[in-house]
């Protein structure tokens, strides 16, 4: 076991791409995934209209400790949550505190958890009450264009093609892409090689080969795709304040496809 980057991991980055051909590594990306889907669906009955963000990151850090896991962004890089929780015109890196959430809020929920040294990486879209109709198309955009990106996995396809498949979808429902974050390689390190950008050419970026784990996670606003970063160093916001969603599931190549190890058991991952 290695100390990296504040996080305990169990394996070192080497920058190259792991291929997993033992069975026991998707078994446990399968624990990891499953404990953080069911930690987002917990967390569905407490996000409405005046929780704070602060309330949600306690009830998570508690549910996962209380099921053998551990908060794999609990001081990482000196983050000191369990969760990010990014409302409306923030993009990703929401920092939960005593803010509360409110009628016709949109907000993206993040966790990871590490169970016997593997990560589950897991994101989602909460409603709350009544939202515009313009949030409600912007969520299921996102939600479209995540299943865009995971039926262009198969072994012989290349990360291009994944990140056009999601582009071309976003663009043409007069979307856009954020450029500024991407998905990852992720395993028993937290983030790991490849880098899975959202959008590009078919046919560029690596070959994708049964074994190899990463992160899809989308994040498209409705307006233009540039952010900026806040100065506490983490949340990052559209920079002309338009609504912006994401949802992110880790997958593994397989031999006709992918596995998503980060699916609800009890079919709640798109917001009611």
């Amino acid at each position: 076991m290695a100390f990296v980057d504040d996080v305990l991991e169990a394996e070192t980055r080497t920058g190259e791409i792991k291929i997993h051909r033992d069975p026991g590594d998707f078994e446990g990306m399968r624990r990891a995934g499953r404990i953080a889907a069911e930690c987002l669906d917990m967390l569905i009955p407490y996000v409405v209209p005046g929780v704070s963000t602060e309330r949600l990151d306690r009830l998570a850090r508690e549910f996962t400790l209380d099921h053998g896991a551990l908060p794999a962004c609990l001081y990482y890089k000196g983050y000191s949550h369990t969760l990010c929780i990014s409302p409306n015109h923030v993009v990703c890196h929401g920092i939960p505190g005593e803010r509360p959430l409110r009628e016709g809020d949109i907000a993206n929920i993040d966790v990871t958890v590490i169970v016997d040294g593997w990560h589950g990486d897991h994101s989602r879209m909460y409603a709350l009450g009544e939202v515009a109709p313009r949030a409600r198309r912007l969520i299921e955009v996102t939600y479209d264009a995540l299943e865009l990106g995971m039926a262009a996995v198969k072994p012989g396809a290349r990360l291009g093609d994944v990140g056009h498949a999601i582009q071309t979808y976003v663009e043409a429902q007069r979307c856009s892409v954020v450029r500024d974050f991407c998905g990852h390689g992720v395993g028993r390190v937290f983030h790991d090689a490849p880098n899975v950008l959202h959008f590009g050419r078919p046919g560029a970026g690596e070959v994708l080969k049964p074994g190899m784990f990463f992160t899809i996670e989308p994040m498209v606003n409705l307006g233009r795709h540039p952010v900026k970063i806040l100065a506490d160093g983490w949340t990052a916001v559209t920079r002309d304040k338009s609504l912006s969603a994401q949802c992110e599931h880790s997958i593994g190549v397989t031999e006709d496809g992918c596995e998503i190890f980060t699916a609800s058991p009890k079919g709640l991952f798109r917001p009611a």
